[in-house]
């Protein structure tokens, strides 16, 4: 096996309506799988949030991470995701988040290190157009000089490799410190703990719309990698919803690392 390129591949978009937290995760897996095994392009999929959401990693204790009576004040949705890393706090129109599903090849022979700073450079370039001081610090975050804007998560499963990425748009601090148990003591001895870092949405960074930064992604994308137009299809939509029913939305997978 040997390295490719980003323009060895037809890349496509998908960029649909909003969606739950836990259908997101089931597209994820799907996604992945389906390039993987040739059946989809590889993907640049924008996520919009259809209601507010924690998202656990893999490895992740529920406990440990999420306040119960927070999350239940505010209505955040517990869901957990098939990558690892640390919990990521959403809400819809607050949040920026994008997977790509892409061949093995094109990371080929990179370190977990190296790729991740390599899947997201289109990001940084976009950002930095802007006006944001953008830059990379391993393992997996994107930070500014006003803080981290969003962090990385990757996984290399069913011949493929999913990498996605969640930042801060706008945030409510003192709510994501009611839902999220960040700085406070361990309830469990198992899973990762999320690490104690320092915000800075892009909000704060720029007066743009939230949709103009998305756009300006897209066309970098495009313009360094070429980028058509994608769908999900309705057989797509329900084999996600059955990944819904039997994993994603069940208490044994949330739950998980209880």
């Amino acid at each position: 096996m040997t390295r490719t390129t980003w323009r060895d591949y037809e890349w496509e978009l998908i960029h649909g309506g909003p969606q739950s937290g836990t259908l997101h995760m089931a597209l994820d897996e799907l996604l992945t799988q389906q390039v993987g095994e040739g059946r989809r392009a590889p993907t640049l999929r924008i996520w919009e949030w259809g209601e507010p959401a924690v998202v656990l990693g893999r490895f992740q204790s529920v406990r440990n991470e999420v306040d119960p009576e927070g999350a239940r004040k505010h209505g955040m949705r517990v869901v957990r995701r098939i990558t690892g890393g640390g919990a990521m706090f959403v809400e819809p129109g607050n949040t920026i988040t994008y997977s790509i599903y892409a061949p093995p090849e094109l990371v080929q022979g990179m370190s977990f290190v190296d790729s991740y700073a390599f899947l997201d450079a289109w990001t940084l370039e976009a950002l930095r157009s802007l006006g944001v001081k953008a830059s990379y610090a391993p393992i997996n975050d994107i930070t500014s000089e006003g803080g981290k804007i969003g962090g990385a998560a990757q996984s290399r499963r069913f011949g493929a490799v999913l990498h996605h990425v969640t930042m801060a748009y706008d945030m409510n601090p003192a709510k994501m410190l009611e839902v999220l148990r960040i700085g406070k003591e361990k309830l469990s001895d198992k899973g990762n703990v999320s690490a104690n870092k320092r915000v800075g949405p892009l909000r704060q960074q720029t007066d743009l719309p939230r949709e103009t930064i998305i756009g300006r992604m897209v066309d970098t994308f495009r313009e360094r990698h070429g980028l058509r137009p994608g769908t999900l299809s309705a057989s797509d939509l329900e084999e996600a919803e059955e990944r819904v029913r039997q994993k994603f939305g069940t208490d044994d997978w949330i739950y998980l690392l209880p």
